[in-house]
């Protein structure tokens, strides 16, 4: 039998963390529980994405016991070359998906009352001076 080819690698990204948890603190992101958020590297990947985020769905935390939680993965063939401002635009971008009810749900893009999208990351990151 012929042995599959891996196609996703993934690598706990303590950089990506470093960062997140930096933009949380200084943009008072509060509704964040950084023990719960979790940041990996990924490759073999072939979506076009800097990066996206998971959430754990209810169903897991409820018949499994676990606690709400999130993980931010970069896509390192596209993240890891981006300059320093634009990985803090792509973080602050997935940062935005998480509810201040920290669920484990995701807000989309686009809702009645909220947007996820440049505008609303170029306020934020022009919060950091």
């Amino acid at each position: 039998m012929a042995s599959r080819k891996k196609q996703w690698d993934f690598d706990e990204a303590e950089d990506v963390r470093a960062l997140m948890v930096d933009l949380v603190e200084k943009l008072d992101m509060k509704h964040v529980k950084l023990d719960r958020v979790f940041c990996v590297r990924s490759g073999g990947s072939k979506a076009r994405a800097y990066a996206r985020i998971w959430g754990l769905s209810r169903i897991f935390q409820v018949t499994a016991g676990y606690e709400p939680t999130y993980v931010i993965e970069v896509l390192a063939q596209h993240y890891d070359s981006l300059p320093l401002e634009r990985k803090k635009r792509v973080i602050i971008h997935e940062l935005l998906h998480i509810p201040h009810t920290f669920s484990g749900a995701l807000r989309s893009h686009k809702a009645r009352h909220y947007r996820v999208d440049d505008e609303a990351v170029e306020k934020l990151y022009r919060k950091l001076g």
